[in-house]
C-alpha cells in the first residue's frame, strides 16, 4: 500500500499544473519529497520541502502578504484573532498583524542564517496628507538554522491622541538585506464618543 502525505500530494500536484517539459525545482522537490515520505523518511521529506520553499522564496519580490488587525498580540504565526472591523475607540491602541514575504537571508556565522527588517510608520488622512510619522518604529531580526518563513510581526500604536475621524495607517516594511521595501495600508476609523 502506498501511503501519501496530503500536502506532499497538493504540492506535487500544484508544481505540476501549467509545467512544461522541464521540472522546476519546486517539482523536483516535491517529487523527492513524495518519494521519500513514501519510503517512510517523512523527516527528510518535510526537510526536502522546507529547503525548496525556502531556495524559492529568495526568488520572491519582497512583498507583504497579511496584514490585519486583531484583538490582542499573536501567540504565534498565523495564531491571532482577527479584529472584526476597523473601528476603534478614542484610546484604544491598534495592533497589527503583518506577514513580509520574500525576505533576504544572509549567513551570520556558525551555519546560521539571518534576515533582518525595520518598520516605518505614517498616518494618514483619507486625502493621504501625513499627519504623523516614525522611522524605524519596529526593528526585527531573525536568527536561525534555515530560512525560515513563518515570519510575522506585530505593531502597536497609541492613537489615543488622535480625534474622531477616518485615518489610513501606512506601514513600510525596510529589507536590510536587499534593500527593497513593501508597503501596506490599513483603513481604520476612531469613533466618536
Amino acid at each position: 500500500m502506498r501511503r501519501h502525505l496530503p500536502f506532499l500530494a497538493a504540492l506535487a500536484t500544484a508544481a505540476s499544473i501549467g509545467a512544461s517539459a522541464e521540472a522546476g525545482p519546486l517539482s523536483d522537490a516535491a517529487a523527492r519529497a513524495e518519494n521519500q515520505a513514501n519510503t517512510g523518511d517523512t523527516a527528510a521529506a518535510w526537510e526536502t520541502l522546507r529547503q525548496a520553499v525556502g531556495d524559492f522564496s529568495q526568488t520572491l519580490p519582497f512583498a507583504i502578504g497579511k496584514a490585519v488587525f486583531v484583538t490582542a498580540a499573536p501567540a504565534g504565526y498565523a495564531m491571532y484573532e482577527p479584529k472584526q472591523d476597523a473601528t476603534f475607540k478614542t484610546g484604544e491602541k491598534l495592533v497589527s498583524y503583518v506577514e513580509p514575504l520574500g525576505l533576504t537571508w544572509k549567513k551570520s556565522g556558525d551555519e546560521k542564517v539571518e534576515t533582518r527588517f525595520t518598520v516605518d510608520l505614517d498616518i494618514l488622512n483619507p486625502d493621504g496628507d501625513v499627519l504623523a510619522s516614525r522611522k524605524a518604529f519596529g526593528d526585527f531580526t531573525f536568527t536561525g538554522y534555515m530560512r525560515n518563513q513563518e515570519i510575522y510581526a506585530t505593531l502597536t500604536v497609541d492613537i489615543s491622541s488622535a480625534p474622531a475621524g477616518d485615518y489610513v495607517l501606512r506601514y513600510r516594511f525596510n529589507d536590510i538585506n536587499s534593500g527593497e521595501t513593501a508597503t501596506v495600508d490599513q483603513k481604520f476609523q476612531i469613533a466618536a464618543q
